[in-house]
């Protein structure tokens, strides 16, 4: 988009690079990701790791505290003897936290400090490659950081009842690295072939994108074909300020789902500030997207019209247990350009929004985050689209409450187990959240939602657990409960948000009314790490769908078994 481009030229020329360091971001899915998440938690009051709300995580910050832990448990004293790190010291790490506190430092080796003699390969492949455990090809010098790393995921399954085979083949490479430490660049790109499970196909059917990633071409009969390519620069253009402009995704929030900004939809183009200075950090996105499209009119040589979003996310650390954000958001069409009034990062989008007599799609929120006893972490989100009190006090079920309710909690080393952590997680979105009377405005790109893969008019239930009994061996178990309230004889019950709010069927709504589907989804793998980032996989998976008054539920089961190396887990979990 054109004002994105211009608005980071103007970046550049009024704050120049090379004021200080700048660093990219950990890939998705990786175990860093639950690794750090267990570090901020058992350590509690760590500033940097508070603002973990925002997401993919700085590599420089979270490496930055990974060596400070691993130093203060050193034990160091100062000249007078007492050991100034000792709340560090008496931290209780296990030798799977050991490993993983090694493999989070050896994927993001160009800023480590320390010695890197443990990263070394004993035996490189063909003396050139893999001089390094963590990257095929590494450059590493004071002018150049660069890492390059094949990308590959053949996972194999049978649905039983099913006789087409169910198999995903993504082949790829990622590449990252650092010029002179002032400007970083990180590039992921992916050729992919997949038939998944039965709804997943019913959903790329219905929706006309691919779960998470978006355009598409059929691939024998039943399969996909899609290429995913991502990718950004960063720069710093003051001690606190950092840009990075790309072709990526967002998560804004501390959940396995976000009711703010989420991972789980197509990548988009976007220009982002983040301030961290003091106790506050402050993240302004700017963002084109795509509108909802005729599923049956798109071809590669279709031109796509645009819209645009602006967020703002303000958090605090309130103590240094306790971080609280403050969210909003806006949606907004227009004729293929930018509302300019947007791009101001300290005012309240929506003062703009009324000021200009705009029809556009405003949201706020708020989320918290507080960490206890070391162990466990409370958190959660309240999403506001529309709220009229007396509404709220003396009609409950009116149509204009549309908000969304996020509550979980996380708790580490469970019951006294090593490396046993639990999740669980409530999320409630009322009819009509998200949605608008401008279709444009809707809270959603390239035919799927921006925040919750189920749109509105839900309550999910979410229960993880992740154990690692070893270093290099991993657990996961995680099952998914919902109902939702489905459209029903072409009444519009709220729980589709791409739909225009005004065709709503009544002015009462509770969550859940329409046709009621009612969805569980377990899941379990085991995963054994053979050598660094590459990983053998085997799962088992069953989901049963099921809407009130209508025969033909849905059962599905998925055995599944495969080698995944430097990438993310396929995930089917809606």
């Amino acid at each position: 988009m054109q004002i994105i481009k211009s608005l980071f030229k103007v970046c550049i020329f009024l704050c120049p690079v090379g004021a200080a360091a700048q660093s990219t971001y950990l890939y998705q899915g990786t175990t860093d990701e639950h690794f750090t998440d267990r570090l901020e938690i058992k350590q509690q009051t760590n500033t940097d790791l508070n603002f973990s709300a925002l997401r993919p995580f700085n590599r420089k910050f979270i490496v930055r505290q990974a060596e400070f832990l691993d130093s203060a448990r050193m034990g160091y004293k100062d000249s007078t003897g007492v050991d100034k790190y000792k709340m560090w010291t008496d931290l209780d790490l296990t030798a799977v936290d050991e490993y993983n506190l090694q493999h989070l430092l050896m994927n993001s080796s160009e800023w480590v400090s320390t010695a890197r003699t443990a990263f070394m390969s004993k035996k490189p492949l063909l003396k050139n490659f893999y001089k390094t455990k963590a990257n095929f090809l590494e450059v590493n010098n004071p002018d150049l950081f660069l890492a390059v790393n094949p990308i590959l995921q053949i996972h194999q399954a049978v649905e039983p009842g099913y006789d087409e085979g169910i198999f995903l083949n993504s082949r790829g490479v990622n590449v990252r690295g650092l010029i002179a430490k002032k400007v970083g660049f990180s590039s992921f790109l992916t050729d992919n072939q997949e038939r998944g499970p039965r709804f997943f196909q019913q959903q790329v059917n219905s929706f006309r994108a691919v779960p998470g990633v978006g355009f598409y071409k059929t691939f024998k009969k039943t399969g996909v074909d899609y290429f995913d390519a991502r990718g950004y620069i960063t720069f710093n253009a003051a001690k606190f300020i950092d840009f990075q402009f790309g072709y990526d995704k967002n998560f804004i929030g501390n959940g396995y789902r976000s009711l703010f900004l989420s991972d789980w939809g197509n990548s988009y183009l976007f220009a982002k500030i983040n301030t961290k200075v003091w106790k506050f950090n402050y993240q302004n996105l700017f963002m084109e997207l795509m509108p909802q499209f005729n599923k049956n009119s798109l071809s590669g040589d279709t031109l796509l019209d645009r819209k645009y979003a602006a967020m703002h996310h303000l958090s605090m650390n309130v103590t240094k247990w306790l971080n609280v954000g403050l969210f909003e958001g806006i949606i907004f069409g227009r004729k293929n350009h930018f509302e300019f009034q947007y791009l101001n990062p300290i005012i309240f989008l929506r003062h703009i929004e009324g000021s200009i007599g705009s029809p556009d799609n405003a949201v706020a929120g708020l989320d918290f985050k507080a960490n206890v006893a070391h162990r466990v972490q409370f958190y959660g989100q309240f999403l506001l689209d529309e709220f009229v009190l007396s509404e709220v006090k003396n009609n409950p079920t009116s149509w204009v409450n549309k908000f969304g309710i996020q509550l979980g909690a996380k708790y580490v080393d469970a019951f006294g187990i090593k490396n046993l952590d639990l999740q669980g997680e409530i999320n409630r979105v009322r009819p009509f959240t998200y949605s608008h009377n401008d279709t444009i405005s809707n809270y959603t790109h390239y035919n799927q939602p921006l925040a919750h893969p189920l749109g509105a008019n839900f309550q999910e239930f979410i229960a993880i657990a992740i154990y690692q009994p070893a270093p290099r061996w991993y657990i996961n178990a995680k099952a998914i409960y919902y109902y939702q309230g489905l459209d029903t004889s072409g009444k519009n019950f709220g729980g589709n948000i791409f739909k225009n709010y005004t065709t709503r069927s009544g002015d009462k709504f509770a969550v859940g009314a329409g046709a009621k589907a009612t969805c569980f989804n377990g899941f379990l793998q085991l995963s054994y790490e053979l050598k660094q980032n590459l990983f053998l996989d085997a799962s088992l998976q069953h989901r049963t769908y099921s809407i009130a008054n209508q025969t033909g539920n849905s059962n599905t089961t998925l055995v599944t078994a495969g080698i995944r190396l430097n990438m993310f887990k396929r995930n089917y979990d809606f």
